[in-house]
């Protein structure tokens, strides 16, 4: 599974991800008790996960939206997005 990050320090970059399921947050654990980045939706395809975004936790969830849709992500993984999880 691809993990895609938007706004922050790390905006536009993607690393893999080990398991079935993306963490809530990213990093996983901080140390601080401040996530970095939320979960903010993941896409599926044939009922698995492929890909997960990330979201600067300032940012709202329509301009999150926004910038997956202009980086074409769905298309880009043949996935569907699922928002709300």
């Amino acid at each position: 599974m691809r993990a895609l990050f938007v706004g922050g320090t790390v905006d536009n970059s993607e690393l893999d991800l080990e398991g079935g399921e993306p963490p809530r947050h990213y990093p996983p654990n901080t140390g601080s008790g401040q996530p970095r980045y939320r979960l903010h939706h993941i896409g599926l395809r044939e009922g698995a996960t492929v890909y997960a975004v990330y979201a600067a936790p300032e940012l709202a969830d329509g301009e999150v939206e926004r910038v997956a849709e202009e980086r074409g992500y769905a298309r880009r993984f043949q996935a569907e997005p699922q928002l709300g999880i």
